[in-house]
C-alpha cells in the first residue's frame, strides 16, 4: 500500500508539472490519482476534501487560463486574430516540431508557436509588425501567468491531500 501511496504522490508531482507546462496533463491527473487512492482504500469520506478540492482548481483552472490569456492579449491591445493566431501557433508548434525534433521538439513548439502564431494573426489583421509583436509577446505573458497560478494551486491540491492521507498511511 505504501508503493501505491507515493507511486499516486509521483503521479500528482508529474500533474504539477503539467499545471504549468502545457501539453502535460496537470491538475486533471491530480484527480485521477485522487480517485485511485479513493477506490483503493475503500473509503471516499477520506478523499473528500482533497477531491473536492481537486475539482474545484480543475474548473478553476480552466477559468484562468482563459482569463489570463485574455488579460494578457487585452493588455497588448491584441485581437481575436492574434488569439485564434497563437491557438493555431500552439497547436502547429506541437504537431509541426514532432517529426523533425522527436525529443524537445514538441516542447519547443509549445514555448514558440503560440508566439509566432500571435505575431502572424494579428499581423494579418493589423499590417501593424510593432503593433503584432506587442500583441504576441501579452498573449504569451498572459498564458505563463496563467500557467504559474495554476502551478500553485496544484501544488495547495497535492498539499491538501498529503494532509488529509498521511495519517492513513503511516498510521501505527
Amino acid at each position: 500500500m505504501l508503493a501505491l501511496y507515493w507511486s499516486l504522490v509521483a503521479v500528482m508531482v508529474i500533474g504539477i508539472i503539467g499545471a504549468v507546462v502545457p501539453a502535460i496533463p496537470g491538475t486533471s491527473l491530480i484527480l485521477v490519482a485522487i480517485l485511485i487512492w479513493g477506490f483503493v482504500q475503500g473509503s471516499w469520506a477520506s478523499i473528500g476534501l482533497p477531491l473536492g478540492v481537486a475539482i474545484a482548481v480543475l474548473i478553476m483552472g480552466i477559468g484562468i487560463d482563459l482569463l489570463a490569456t485574455y488579460w494578457g492579449a487585452k493588455r497588448a491591445g491584441a485581437s481575436k486574430w492574434g488569439q485564434i493566431g497563437a491557438i493555431v501557433g500552439l497547436v502547429v508548434g506541437i504537431l509541426g516540431l514532432l517529426p523533425a525534433l522527436p525529443v524537445g521538439g514538441p516542447l519547443l513548439g509549445i514555448l514558440i508557436g503560440p508566439l509566432l502564431g500571435a505575431i502572424i494573426g494579428e499581423y494579418l489583421f493589423q499590417r501593424d509588425l510593432k503593433l503584432a509583436l506587442k500583441a504576441g509577446i501579452g498573449i504569451v505573458v498572459g498564458s505563463l501567468i496563467g500557467n504559474l497560478i495554476q502551478g500553485v494551486l496544484a501544488i495547495a491540491v497535492v498539499g491538501v491531500f498529503l494532509y488529509t492521507t498521511w495519517g492513513q498511511v503511516f498510521a501505527v
